[in-house]
């Protein structure tokens, strides 16, 4: 268990674009770190992008240095091909974050966006405005970004919850 600031690396999983964002929760206090995208090249084999994901990944996590890592489950998707390629990157992710040695939550999507916006099906914009408004040092990243600075948003604000649930 850490005192003082927890900081949480925070995945928006996807084999196209791959968001994730960095904060850092003490208290009720939330503040922006750092946030990016990696990015694959669908001209390259499936895995290609997929290596492609881990070092990015394992990049920006060696550069952040977090206590904790947060990643959005994957939803049923109409098209079953989407929904694979979308576990596999998400696969990917979470090998990432194991391999680096941070324990990991996983948080629905609907759970993500009623966290963050109050309501289980926002749409990408308000997510990206409600990150803006909750960490006002992260700008304006891209909506995967952003949508990774929500999944670590929500991850800070449950883990508060089940540590003040656990002390009483």
């Amino acid at each position: 268990m850490f005192k003082g600031a927890i900081r949480i690396f925070g995945v928006d999983p996807g084999l196209r674009r791959c968001g994730w964002g960095v904060i850092e929760s003490e208290g009720s206090r939330l503040s922006f770190v750092d946030c990016g995208v990696v990015a694959t090249d669908a001209s390259d084999g499936l895995a290609e992008r997929l290596a492609e994901l881990h070092r990015g990944l394992a990049d920006a996590i060696a550069a952040a240095r977090p206590h904790e890592a947060a990643v959005e489950e994957t939803f049923v998707n109409r098209d079953p091909r989407s929904a694979l390629k979308l576990g596999q990157a998400r696969g990917a992710a979470l090998a990432s974050l194991s391999l680096a040695g941070l324990p990991v939550a996983e948080y629905a999507a609907n759970l993500v966006k009623k966290t963050v916006v109050g309501v289980g099906h926002a749409e990408k914009a308000q997510i990206a405005a409600m990150v803006r408004l909750l960490l006002p040092l992260s700008g304006a990243p891209s909506a995967d970004a952003a949508d990774a600075l929500a999944v670590a948003i929500c991850h800070a604000q449950h883990r508060g919850a089940r540590m003040r649930a656990a002390v009483a």
